[in-house]
């Protein structure tokens, strides 16, 4: 580059004019990765678990046992539930329909307020205006007091306002939606993956029947996520494949401020496998219910295997890995307040959480080993095994690294000490030798 061009990159003018202010939706359309963690296949799925979380809201709280998901052969996607449909009345303060206002309204929905949801994932109120924004079109389909309301958007505007189109004796809200190729490297869904996601949800809320339906394919694919065992039924389907060790251990705690719920079991196998959710949210990086289950299962173990004389002479205590090792678990917690770290949920960030889950699963998981002495056992001697090849697989480790240390290392004769000793007595001198 030469001196000319740089120049041209550098502008020695920043006044007031130059502060742009995103009006509306833009802000998103700008900046798509800060709302849906990317623009390729991650962001693209996001897309419909931020729908797919509203319509999961409305079973928590008590309306609607039914969701469907449907990829179209155009590649939009559309998703129906049976809830009490995003409201259609004018809003006091933005002077338009209150739907209208939570799919173009950034940090506006029915989640800030406890009347409409006890318990929710979608948080932040940009959920669905998100996915509107990054939309080449949206049309929303909303069934409410036998009648039927309809509005199209257009990379997150709105050709008309909400009107009411017909009547209906059914309840619940449509909403379908056209990715835009302006915002995303790839269009193409992914049956799998969003199969995997909604199977999560499934087993999170007992009794929710959820249908994914792929049109694209002749004849159509078609799968009904249902489970009445919830997640217990989850950990089973998640040890499908190895030697389970017992039953399914559950755990189901209560409180105020909170519900949580665990299953663990363990296999015969050397890896760990752990979920964990917070209000239905895959939390991938954890948080504070992971941490303080984590705690909880280290210290219950311990315990019991001290106060029952079950460490071998060289184990005095287990690690957290050595407990982990071949267990199977899913932890979920739904809270009224949760924080969760950034749009995208990855991390539960609230302090307060890991005090509850630990003290309730160290309770809860005691109670069970002494009701259950031979699982507790089991699990025990799996432990200690774990322990045991640990502690020989670092003494390994110590004795190769002394002996990598003395291969380069040149050890001196007998003669050659008793020469320096001389030398050093008669002299103050230090003789080295070569032989």
């Amino acid at each position: 580059m030469t001196t000319d061009d740089s120049s041209q990159l550098k502008s020695d003018s920043y006044s007031a004019d130059q502060i742009k202010v995103l009006e509306g939706l833009d802000a998103v359309r700008k900046r798509p990765a800060m709302y849906i963690g990317s623009t390729g296949v991650d962001g693209l799925h996001h897309l419909v678990y931020e729908v797919v979380d509203n319509s999961v809201d409305e079973h928590m709280a008590g309306f609607g046992e039914a969701i469907e998901v449907m990829i179209h052969i155009d590649g939009s996607v559309t998703v129906i539930d049976n809830g009490r449909g995003i409201p259609t009345g004018m809003h006091s303060t933005q002077k338009k329909s209150a739907a209208e206002v939570a799919l173009t309204v950034l940090h506006a929905g029915g989640k800030f307020e406890q009347g409409a949801y006890t318990v929710s994932g979608g948080l932040h109120g940009v959920g669905i205006s998100v996915v509107n924004a990054l939309s080449e079109w949206l049309e929303l389909e909303i069934w409410q007091d036998g009648q039927v309301f309809e509005q199209r958007y257009e990379r997150g505007k709105p050709n008309a306002p909400l009107k009411a189109t017909g009547k209906t004796k059914r309840r619940g809200t449509k909403v379908r939606f056209k990715p835009d190729n302006q915002i995303f490297e790839t269009l193409e869904f992914s049956f799998d993956v969003l199969a995997q996601r909604l199977r999560e949800l499934a087993f999170l809320n007992k009794g929710l029947a959820i249908t994914l339906r792929d049109e694209r394919k002749e004849p159509a694919k078609e799968q009904v996520f249902l489970y009445k065992g919830g997640i217990m039924s989850f950990v089973e389907h998640l040890n499908e494949a190895k030697t389970p060790l017992h039953k399914p251990i559950y755990v189901k705690v209560e409180k105020p401020e909170m519900i949580l719920e665990v299953a663990l079991q363990y296999n015969d196998s050397y890896a760990e496998n752990l979920f964990s959710f917070a209000n239905n949210i895959n939390t991938k990086e954890g948080g504070t219910h992971l941490v303080g289950f984590k705690a909880a299962l280290t210290r219950t173990i311990n315990t019991y295997a001290n106060a029952n004389d079950l460490f071998k002479k060289e184990t005095e205590s287990l690690t957290g890995d050595d407990v982990r090792e071949g267990l199977t678990a899913v932890v979920s917690v739904k809270v009224r307040n949760p924080q969760f770290e950034g749009q995208t949920k990855a991390k539960l960030g609230n302090s307060e959480v890991k005090g509850v889950v630990e003290a309730a699963v160290n309770e809860a998981l005691g109670n069970y080993f002494e009701e259950n002495p031979p699982v507790a056992r089991k699990i025990i001697g799996k432990a200690v095994d774990a322990a045991r090849a640990r502690e020989a697989a670092r003494k390994a480790k110590d004795l190769i690294r002394r002996k990598s240390a003395l291969d380069g290392v040149f050890v001196p004769s007998a003669a050659c000490m008793v020469k320096r000793l001389f030398a050093i007595i008669q002299h103050g001198v230090y003789n080295s030798c070569s032989f």
